[in-house]
């Protein structure tokens, strides 16, 4: 296998790893949104109740009612932070993602460019060789011109 094959089978490695990264990194970004969706409803919830039942307890209420309503809000409170957690942790799987992404990236776009610097000195080695057969043979036909023109 030549060295441009290698590179070439490198490259196309390095891409599936890069794609397979990418699907990770766009998995990851759905579960953040997910998550901070969700964050967002239970905290949007808890106003929404807290303003509900603030206006209620002016009206009127009862001793048990209240307990009820802070214990509910106990519970909704500990489901947030449950979420934010959730959340943040979905962030960091995200960062790790991206990272890994940029990564793999990097390391497609180094094996290109080897490629292109490898593929442009093969290119100017060959002109070199291509120039130096043409001298040749241009010097070639001008020794035999003179030969034939010595000789005649």
């Amino acid at each position: 296998m030549s060295r441009m094959q290698a590179l070439t089978v490198a490259l196309e490695h390095a891409e599936k790893e890069r794609d397979a990264a990418l699907l990770v990194m766009q998995r990851a970004a759905a579960q953040l949104d997910a998550a901070q969706r969700q964050a967002t409803q239970l905290h949007d919830y808890r106003a929404e109740y807290q303003q509900r039942w603030s206006t209620q307890f002016k009206r009127e209420g009862t001793i048990d009612i209240l307990h009820c309503y802070q214990n509910f809000m106990a519970r909704l409170n500990t489901a947030i932070e449950q979420q934010q957690r959730i959340a943040e942790q979905a962030r960091l799987g995200h960062q790790r993602a991206q990272e890994a992404l940029m990564e793999r990236e990097t390391r497609a776009a180094s094996i290109r460019k080897l490629i292109e610097r490898r593929a442009a000195e093969q290119a100017l080695a060959q002109g070199r060789h291509d120039q130096k057969a043409t001298d040749e043979q241009a010097s070639r036909i001008s020794w035999a011109s003179r030969a034939h023109l010595l000789t005649a």
